[in-house]
């Protein structure tokens, strides 16, 4: 799908599975690994009871042409956009530690509530605000917050199954975090989440605003998936699930489902389902619902941003400034993840005329 951010700035069309269903292929075993030079993952020591963790290799970065003198101008002075300071209103305490990379929030909250955190000298207490002149000290040791005065990060990363979306696992699970680099003076927040059998478009940010923008319900943002089914999905069925089914946690529809591949005479069936929530397990439900079996899902857009063909599975791309500001305006925050006044968020981008009839 040909979207205008994507147009603008190289990413032209979206991720879409071959007929057979290969669209991407799996990790070389360990023999094909040792042929290549590559190590095979080798366990770390476990920490007290949790599960011996897979050392895994860094995820590869995805190298494109160099951008046009124009972009790359922009981006530059997109870079050096500052916000002042003295301008930032404050935030509550949680986040901001948890923003500048220091814990998770819920962690930050168990510290302050057990006095291990001050501002200003004075223990600092649970609904407290800091703003950029405060002094934070957790157990003992000032902290340099970090506030949110210039342009933020935002990468794209083809999850592969079996990655989970989290930042530590006791199973000792690979994480996506394990795979992709460290962000200085900051922390990642995932932008919606994908099960551990998905695969797919996986958008990572240093802005808690813009995940939250993109990803809170009232937003509406879209989500596409690319499902292989097994069963036969009959346009009557594809009619409910536009229309809505109920399902324990209520009612769930899609907002467009449509064949993309596979032979009609084939067990298994490729479509496309357009969705604007993030639930649990949403989209596999969907299909339980009528007796279907999912057997690949992977998510191919989020938003306005859609997963690249050449963006292979355990690959990772960085926005350059350009796109990020793309992504924020396309969001209607400014550059630095404030809300901007007047005027809503755009809706979910519409499809080209050329496939309107899907």
């Amino acid at each position: 799908m040909a979207l205008d951010h994507e147009q603008r700035f190289g990413n032209k069309n979206a991720a879409r599975p071959a007929a057979n269903g290969n669209a991407a292929r799996s990790r070389k075993p360990a023999a094909a690994q040792a042929q290549s030079g590559q190590a095979p993952a080798t366990e770390a020591k476990p920490r007290g009871d949790a599960k011996p963790k897979l050392q895994v290799q860094k995820a590869k970065k995805l190298r494109l042409r160099s951008p046009s003198q124009d972009i790359k101008n922009k981006a530059q002075k997109l870079k050096e956009v500052r916000v002042d300071l003295n301008e930032i209103e404050p935030v509550r305490l949680q986040k901001a530690l948890s923003s500048s990379g220091v814990g998770s929030r819920r962690e930050m909250e168990e510290w302050i509530e057990a006095g291990l955190v001050t501002v200003n000298g004075k223990k600092a207490s649970l609904g407290d605000k800091v703003g950029p002149q405060d002094k934070v000290l957790v157990k003992g040791d000032q902290i340099k917050l970090k506030w949110p005065d210039r342009l933020p990060r935002v990468i794209m990363y083809h999850k592969e199954e079996g990655e989970i979306v989290t930042r530590d696992d006791p199973e000792g699970r690979v994480t996506v975090f394990d795979r992709l680099p460290q962000a200085k003076s900051s922390r990642w927040v995932a932008i919606g989440r994908l099960d551990v059998n998905t695969a797919g478009l996986l958008l990572i940010t240093t802005s808690g605003e813009l995940a939250n923008r993109m990803m809170h319900p009232s937003f509406e943002v879209e989500r596409e998936y690319s499902v292989r089914v097994l069963g036969d999905l009959t346009p009557e069925i594809m009619k409910e699930m536009t229309k809505g089914v109920e399902l324990e946690d209520g009612e769930a529809r899609f907002d467009r489902i449509f064949q993309t591949g596979g032979q009609e005479e084939s067990a298994n069936q490729w479509f496309n389902v357009v969705i604007k929530e993030g639930r649990n397990r949403e989209v596999r439900r969907m299909f339980e619902h009528f007796g279907l079996t999912v057997s690949r899902l992977m998510r191919v857009r989020f938003g306005n941003i859609g997963l690249p063909p050449r963006l292979k599975r355990g690959q990772f791309y960085e926005l350059n400034a350009a796109e990020v500001a793309a992504v924020m305006k396309w969001s209607n925050l400014t550059v630095t993840g404030g809300k901007k006044t007047g005027g809503q968020r755009r809706g979910s981008p519409r499809k080209p005329k050329a496939a309107r009839s899907e």
